[in-house]
């Protein structure tokens, strides 16, 4: 299985929801500011269709053109 951008992204997304549910124990004002720059990407991502961190990761590995790739 090859990695590519469009996966990465939801590997790195559900991480980061992982550790901001433990933040919201300890921290609970800087699990809302994380969960709210979330939205805030993924909100400007679905209007805009330009999403930051795809962008980015594009730059470091391929996207997944393939068929069921994604």
């Amino acid at each position: 299985m090859i990695m590519c951008a469009e996966r990465m992204q939801r590997i790195f997304l559900a991480i980061v929801l992982g550790i901001n549910m433990g933040l919201a124990v300890t921290q609970p004002q800087i699990a809302f500011l994380i969960q709210l720059a979330l939205i805030v990407l993924l909100l400007i991502g679905g209007f805009s269709g330009r999403c930051l961190s795809l962008e980015i990761l594009r730059g470091f590995l391929p996207p997944c053109e393939e068929k069921g790739q994604s």
